[in-house]
């Protein structure tokens, strides 16, 4: 893969072009985040389109999940010695074709199967658009730049989750497939047209990238980040059931919560860049203290309607306000492969997705719904126990 070294000199002949190169990586990211959020409004109808019960519609996500956490290091791997421009104009004709196929899937395991195939450009692509992003700005901006591009992804939980399920549910399932796969033409044109051009390096081999991931020290932040998704999905995967069953909130009402939360989230990435560029580790802890504060503190106000809104609103934006910084820490300890390191932090993302939900459904079996923040808040404590140990290790090798 391209070092961060080729696009910074690049980025210099393209100054100008830079905050329209970024968009352009927003807007990817924009469809990405609809193809992996819509669904989830959408079950019901597919369930009845395909003839499949609703928890077979739903191994749909689980599926798109672990497309995410084992496909994306492998496409990276095979992929490194191709220009980033060139891999990133092939990953968004791959996500359209899976939306495609998605549009016009005739059965059940037609749509699984394009659901695999656009999972598998979700990690190559934030992993490339990350190095990308970093690389068009100074040093102490690149935190900032990442959030730009991971915006994408939060207005899509804002704007684009909501408009793809409206539209599902007035012109059907397929229908959003379609908008989502429009996105990504448009995110391909603006790759082509705005995105500078990259000279390709030699590459790090195979083997070296393998050896870079492999690091204990980065391992270990991986296993940080999957613990705070596991907090985040323990909660926010039940949230509707929650809000109704236990705060009262009619059906309705529950859309707009969640758009709010949408915004909490958005206002959260940026804040979170800006203060990672400011102090990346000190950053990182902070936030993790505050998620498990308002955890514990969404175990009492989640029975209180008004109280309930503001800590989900305080929710979203503190947790999103960490992915940033984790981002770039995860970069950082994979010179050798700063790429294969970004897309493997969205691998151990999606992967703390997918088992948040499963811990968040055995919660619900064993202690019921309302125990669900404070298990968030617990999983929360664990990766701030660990980013602890981490960088009071950093400070006494640093005094040393």
């Amino acid at each position: 893969m391209n070092s961060p070294q080729v696009v910074t000199a690049e980025s210099t002949v393209t100054k100008e072009r830079f905050p329209i190169a970024l968009l352009s990586l927003t807007v990817g990211a924009f469809a990405i985040g609809m193809t992996e959020f819509v669904i989830m409004g959408l079950l019901p109808n597919v369930a009845e389109d395909l003839n499949v019960s609703i928890s077979s519609a739903g191994q749909l996500i689980t599926a798109y999940a672990m497309g995410v956490a084992i496909g994306a290091p492998i496409l990276t791997m095979v992929t490194h010695r191709l220009p980033q421009k060139l891999l990133l104009c092939l990953l968004m004709i791959l996500f359209i074709v899976g939306n495609g196929i998605s549009a016009f899937a005739p059965n059940y395991a037609f749509l699984m199967t394009a659901r695999i195939i656009t999972a598998l450009t979700h990690g190559t692509f934030f992993g490339v658009g990350a190095v990308i992003a970093a690389g068009l700005v100074r040093p102490d901006k690149k935190a900032g730049a990442v959030s730009i591009m991971m915006a994408g992804l939060t207005i899509a939980n804002i704007i684009g989750v909501p408009f793809g399920t409206f539209v599902g549910q007035h012109m059907g399932w397929r229908a959003s497939f379609t908008a989502i796969a429009i996105a990504g033409v448009i995110a391909l044109l603006g790759i082509l047209l705005f995105i500078p051009k990259l000279q390709s390096g030699q590459g790090s081999n195979m083997g070296a990238q393998l050896k870079a991931l492999i690091r204990p020290k980065l391992l270990y932040f991986l296993l940080i980040c999957a613990l705070g998704n596991s907090s985040l999905f323990a909660v926010f995967t039940y949230i509707a059931p929650m809000l109704q069953q236990i705060s009262g909130f009619a059906e309705h009402s529950v859309t707009w919560i969640l758009v709010l939360f949408g915004c909490g989230v958005t206002i959260g990435n940026i804040v979170g860049g800006r203060l990672a560029d400011w102090k990346l580790m000190p950053s990182i802890l902070s936030i993790y203290v505050v998620i498990c504060v308002l955890l514990t503190i969404f175990t009492f106000t989640v029975k209180q309607p008004i109280l309930a809104v503001i800590t989900i609103f305080l929710w979203g934006a503190a947790s999103f306000s960490i992915m940033p910084g984790l981002q770039i820490k995860i970069m950082s300890l994979a010179e050798a492969a700063p790429a294969l390191a970004s897309t493997s932090s969205h691998s151990a993302g999606n992967l703390g997705n997918a088992c948040g939900a499963f811990i968040g459904g055995l919660v619900i079996t064993h202690l019921g719904l309302s125990s669900l923040p404070w298990v968030g808040a617990l999983l929360a404590a664990s990766a701030l126990t660990l980013g602890s140990i981490s960088y009071i290790q950093e400070r006494k090798h640093g005094a040393a």
